[in-house]
């Protein structure tokens, strides 16, 4: 390839370093501001040139330098941050910018480069509706909790308690205890909000839908796994599909961020928690769908609520959601590059 090298995304600037095979020559420097224009014409010098390609660390930001790369003619190799890091070795000096870039040219050139796989434009945008629609929802029902239509997840009085008795808009948590410039703040910007958020929400859902109905995968998912709606199947295709990406199912799991932390020395976290890595759309649609088992005719009900009288009823469905991913993982492997394709 006659231009290879890599870039380096940051928030104010992208640095980048690059040889060209045929003079020898290479090129450092940095694009900023980083935005789409400025890098659009630093690509401008690559015009004409037919074998063009570029290491980009799968990192914040690696989708519109991908995009931008892609338009140019250029071809972006997605590079995976961890195991990029692996391959440096032993730190023997200072970590910059210049030396990222430098490391990532190498290994492309080389051909070590530890890729990514990336997906398909569609199915970004499906992901993109995702986190859309799981923004909004976690927007309607605060706005829902703060009229008092929607109890809120916190400990508070029984049901006994005056609060309870006294009715939305009086309770502790009510705007009765607010000040009054904080009740006419809320009472102003609630019901517009409110109504933003459902409308909004119902738009996307309606999207999400109709793309569930048309993604290989998500009818596969759906049609053969209990409690796997639209929204689960359509989120588990676009996060796990794709021919070869995972050697098991344990690193679905993990990529799902519901594998369980054990005691490490170079973090301060407790053990035995949940990771938490990874898109939180993903790990809310697998929690909806492990509550599924616990009602009476699902096929997994024995084990939750065996794990429910163990544990708890959260547990239990953490339980049932990694069970889930796993089933789906495999469904997905036999189907392969197919379950991305449209029908």
């Amino acid at each position: 390839m006659p231009i290879v090298g890599g870039l380096d995304i940051h928030r104010k600037q992208i640095t980048f370093d690059y040889l060209d095979t045929e003079t020898g020559q290479v090129c450092r420097g940095q694009v900023s501001p980083a935005d789409r224009e400025h890098l659009r014409a630093w690509l401008a010098r690559f015009a004409g040139t037919c074998d063009v390609a570029f290491a980009v660390e799968g990192c914040t930001g690696w989708r519109y330098v991908a995009g931008e790369l892609a338009a140019a003619g250029a071809t972006a190799h997605l590079a995976e941050p961890a195991d990029t890091a692996f391959a440096r070795g032993r730190k023997r000096h200072a970590k910059t910018d210049k030396t990222d870039c430098r490391h990532l040219r190498q290994l492309l050139s080389e051909g070590r480069l530890p890729e990514c796989w990336i997906p398909p434009s569609r199915i970004l945008e499906y992901r993109a509706l995702l986190e859309t629609y799981h923004d909004l929802r976690r927007e309607h029902t605060a706005q829902a909790q703060l009229r008092g239509a929607v109890p809120p997840r916190r400990p508070g009085p029984g049901r006994g308690h005056p609060a309870h008795r006294a009715g939305p808009g009086r309770a502790a948590g009510g705007l009765g205890r607010l000040p009054v410039p904080g009740r006419a703040a809320a009472g102003r910007h609630r019901p517009g909000r409110a109504r933003g958020a459902g409308g909004r929400m119902h738009t996307v859902r309606h999207q999400l839908l109709d793309a569930a109905r048309h993604l290989t995968g998500a009818k596969v998912l759906a049609e053969r796994l209990y409690g796997v709606g639209p929204f689960a199947a359509l989120a588990m295709t676009c996060w796990l599909a794709g021919k070869d990406r995972f050697s098991s199912s344990r690193q679905a799991v993990r990529l799902a961020g519901l594998d369980v932390t054990v005691w490490s020395s170079d973090r301060k976290g407790p053990p035995g928690r949940l990771s938490r890595q990874g898109p939180p759309v993903l790990r809310w649609a697998l929690y909806e769908a492990g509550k599924t088992h616990a009602r009476a005719p699902a096929p997994d009900h024995a084990y939750y609520a065996q794990v429910k009288d163990r544990c708890n009823g959260k547990r239990a469905a953490l339980s049932e959601a990694r069970k889930i991913l796993r089933q789906a993982h495999h469904i997905l492997a036999e189907l392969g590059d197919d379950a991305l394709s449209a029908t």
